[in-house]
């Protein structure tokens, strides 16, 4: 299975994830950076910097697989239209 990335981008900065999560596929990442944003949010509030953060999902080779904005978290409640990249 492959291992992915959750990196997360606050404006310039880039606060990398060294270990990543090995996962099944990249709509179980998805769901995964999902609830991390969800978790910090809550955890964190919801401030402005935080909002126009990115959980940025890699691969072993660095590449993206998937940018998951804060924002979207946000607008992605239950009982609404789910979004997949």
């Amino acid at each position: 299975m492959p291992r992915y990335y959750f990196n997360t981008r606050i404006g310039d900065e880039l606060i990398s994830d060294p270990d990543g999560e090995v996962l099944v596929d990249p709509n179980r990442a998805w769901e995964m950076a999902r609830a991390m944003i969800r978790e910090l949010l809550k955890t964190d509030g919801a401030e402005g910097a935080l909002l126009s953060a990115t959980i940025e999902v890699t691969d072993d080779d660095g590449e993206i697989v998937l940018e998951f904005p804060f924002a979207e978290a946000i607008l992605d409640a239950p009982g609404g239209s789910i979004t997949r990249h």
